[in-house]
């Protein structure tokens, strides 16, 4: 259930971003166009989107964060396995684990690290240059997306220790497209089957 939570929780944060930080470029490149128009310079020259170029990278930035402990739960992150694919499968085993524990600690420390440094900035009066928002907000991304690609490392690992197999994404799988498919030969199958 927890995870399940998480999981949707970091789709969700990711999702959101994405498409703001998209709605947001859009708006303000339109808002740009239109004052640079002569017929809605009165209308347009009002608005000011003179932060939104800073809140985007924000949202950038939070959501690589976040995506890139997506990344590590769904096995979309590039991984170099030539050599390990030619060790025996005890050592493969080994190493893949070694590699994942590593993966884990050192997120562990960035998150560390990340944390003590937005703890002290949070006694300072450092704020973002166009929305002015105190500095240590932005930050605390990096030690909120770091402990949870800690424990997408960690919840591999052990998923890996248990089973064997690694999460893996494939490239040509859309969502939706495989079930409908499937959907589709059933249908057809039940048209061809002779009536009684």
């Amino acid at each position: 259930m927890f995870l399940r939570l998480l999981d949707r929780l970091e789709e969700t944060i990711i999702a959101t971003l994405m498409a703001a930080a998209t709605l947001l470029i859009f708006v303000s490149v339109v808002q740009r166009f239109a004052a640079s128009t002569t017929l809605l310079y009165p209308v347009a020259s009002d608005i000011d989107l003179t932060w939104a170029q800073e809140l985007c990278i924000f949202m950038f930035i939070w959501m690589a964060k976040f995506g890139a402990a997506y990344g590590v739960r769904t096995g979309i992150h590039v991984g170099v396995d030539v050599l390990v694919r030619k060790l025996p499968p005890s050592r493969k085993r080994a190493v893949t684990l070694f590699s994942l524990l590593c993966g884990a600690l050192f997120t562990g420390v960035v998150g560390t690290m990340g944390a003590r440094f937005v703890y002290g900035l949070m006694g300072t009066d450092q704020t973002t240059p166009d929305l002015e928002w105190p500095s240590w907000i932005v930050y605390l991304c990096i030690p909120l997306g770091s402990y949870l690609m800690c424990f997408r490392f960690l919840q591999v690992a052990y998923g890996y220790w248990r089973t064997g197999d690694l999460p893996h994404h494939d490239a040509g799988h859309v969502e939706g497209v495989a079930d409908t498919a499937e959907a589709l030969e059933a249908a057809e199958a039940l048209e061809r089957e002779p009536t009684r």
